[in-house]
């Protein structure tokens, strides 16, 4: 099973989502030649408990807040 630089940066993300410093949203994957042109790895939208959508970026249906099931 291969998996894309979006999940691995998706993963290593997550894992350090308890530190304080660390905003899920910021992050972004980039080509190696390429890294002026970045792609999003989570939802940017801001939910109504003031915290991001914890699906992936340019995701089809509603966004999901952290306290959802």
């Amino acid at each position: 099973m291969t998996s894309s630089p979006a999940d691995l940066a998706r993963t290593l993300a997550r894992s350090l989502a308890s530190m304080p410093q660390v905003d899920l949203g910021g992050t972004t994957v980039s080509a190696e030649d390429a890294q002026h042109v970045r792609h999003w790895v989570f939802c940017d939208r801001i939910m109504s408990d003031r915290r991001r959508c914890r699906r992936k970026a340019d995701h089809g249906d509603a966004c999901l807040s952290v306290t959802d099931p």
